[in-house]
């Protein structure tokens, strides 16, 4: 039997009440080390909410939120993040007037508090980890792109680069393909098949084509409570997961 510490994330009895309205009802969730997991189910079912948890924007009822055996429930945003953890909202928040090159270097760890950002000089190390992170995002031959010149989808695209920049080892995408097109949705499949390669990553998705194309393994979250987990053909067969929400 693994325990919590085998884990890169261990969710335990995790709880959070809105005016006694449980939008995460005791729930526990364990995500290896390079898994690609994706959570889907219902709106309301809790699933933006339970990334709010893990990343500290939101504070638990109860319950424990361990990363790589860190207690995260007790911890600031900031330091969340400075421990490895990577999130991305559903809008993506890029620097629209600053180049795609520009809005990587930014995110650069040694810049992350002001005297680094005063200290900063562009070396060759961040110039070479710059251009390997585009590369990796489909915007290498953009660099010098506006980023409010981009599409949707690159713009989606350039977020996920500005975490990744981070090396982050959990990463947590909400819903990153809402918004592309089909040759879009492909190529971000290659990328989070990619990434998660050294690195666990959490997605929240409603396309289930492309839940079906990355998911290592499928949670399914229904009134703040798992209803269903494991693989995509035994999620999608399991008569209460039919009812609730692939039915619909």
């Amino acid at each position: 039997m693994s325990s919590a510490t085998d884990f890169t994330l261990a969710i335990e009895d995790l709880t959070v009440s809105f005016d006694g309205f449980k939008a995460v009802d005791s729930l526990n969730m364990y995500v290896d080390r390079n898994e690609l997991r994706v959570v889907i189910g219902p709106n309301g079912a809790g699933k933006t909410t339970v990334l709010d948890l893990i990343c500290g924007k939101t504070k638990a009822t109860a319950g424990s939120i361990k990363f790589k055996n860190k207690e995260l429930t007790e911890l600031s945003e900031h330091q969340i993040v400075r421990a490895g953890v990577g999130r991305k909202f559903q809008t993506p928040s890029i620097y629209e007037n600053l180049s795609v090159y520009e809005n990587l270097e930014i995110s650069y760890p040694a810049k992350r508090n002001v005297w680094g950002c005063l200290t900063f000089r562009r070396t060759a190390e961040i110039e070479a980890r710059v251009r390997e992170v585009a590369a990796e995002i489909f915007l290498g031959d953009l660099l010098s792109m506006e980023a409010g010149l981009l599409s949707h989808g690159q713009k989606q695209w350039l977020e996920i680069g500005m975490l990744l920049i981070q090396d982050p080892e959990l990463l947590m995408l909400d819903e990153p393909v809402a918004g592309m097109s089909v040759k879009e949705r492909e190529q971000t499949a290659d990328l989070l098949n990619r990434i998660s390669q050294g690195r666990s990553v959490i997605v929240i998705e409603h396309d289930m084509e492309f839940v079906k194309n990355i998911a290592h393994k499928v949670t399914v979250l229904h009134q703040g409570k798992i209803l269903a987990e494991g693989s995509m053909d035994q999620v999608q067969n399991d008569e209460r997961v039919i009812e609730v929400y692939l039915g619909h």
